[in-house]
């Protein structure tokens, strides 16, 4: 009986995560973030290019300061003096200094708060997103993306990955446009290619956090959960045999 519930089990979280891996891949062009909330340093460093390439024109509202600094094993002290650039209080929601007024005259709308983002879009179309700009001298910008067609926003981490070009194919012969295909690095960043995947995805690690901070502690309830089941499951079987020795089959 115990090995049917153990199969069971199994069938039901393989067909899920093959469901859910399989939703995922059905998004053509998104490339694996592979982040991981129990990886406390990714979190740190995601946590510091977030505030210093993205907080002057995205909040995180619904998360605060000192509940970041808790979770990211960070002092008050560091908080305040490396990723706090507002002036707010250890206490205070995470915003940006740019107002709205500010964000719809430079950029045609105000940016969006980010903290749900990672829910929103998943982890997936932020990690592409961030490597797919490309220089487009049509945008008021000077940039465009590929995830996300005539974003308003410029590449904020243009001087870690370098500007790059995109490299276009064969005119499709329906749509008479002519896609890209690639992109072709004209100019360096301050790091290497690997050295910048790293940083996106350090950056859509901290978001997967941002938009869920008790993600870190499920993942370490989740271990104890499953233990416990199993426990439970062994021990009411010991019952449902000493119950049912003496009873004619």
């Amino acid at each position: 009986m115990i090995k049917k519930w153990i199969t069971l089990l199994a069938l039901v979280a393989g067909g899920f995560w093959f469901s859910v891996n399989a939703s995922a891949a059905e998004v053509a062009g998104l490339q694996h973030a592979g982040n991981d909330l129990g990886d406390r340093a990714s979190l740190q460093r995601g946590a510091k290019l977030f505030m210093n390439y993205c907080s002057g024109c995205h909040s995180l509202k619904y998360l605060r300061y000192s509940r970041m600094a808790g979770d990211l094993g960070l002092t008050e002290e560091q908080v305040q003096q490396d990723l706090n650039f507002t002036n707010g209080g250890f206490g205070d929601h995470i915003e940006t200094a740019m107002t709205e007024a500010d964000g719809t005259k430079w950029f045609g709308k105000a940016p969006p708060d980010l903290t749900l983002n990672a829910r929103v879009r998943g982890t997936d179309w932020i990690y592409t997103y961030l490597k797919s700009f490309y220089l487009d001298e049509s945008r008021p910008t000077g940039w465009n993306n590929t995830v996300y067609a005539n974003a308003a926003m410029p590449n904020p981490l243009w001087e870690l990955q370098g500007v790059q070009v995109a490299e276009w194919g064969a005119q499709d012969k329906e749509t008479k446009e002519y896609p890209i295909v690639g992109f072709t690095l004209e100019r360096g960043g301050s790091q290497t290619a690997d050295e910048y995947d790293q940083s996106v995805r350090d950056i859509t690690n901290f978001l997967a956090y941002a938009a869920e901070p008790v993600g870190i502690k499920r993942q370490g309830l989740g271990v104890w959960v499953i233990l416990f089941c199993v426990i439970f499951t062994f021990v009411a079987y010991l019952l449902k045999k000493e119950y049912w020795k003496d009873v004619e089959h």
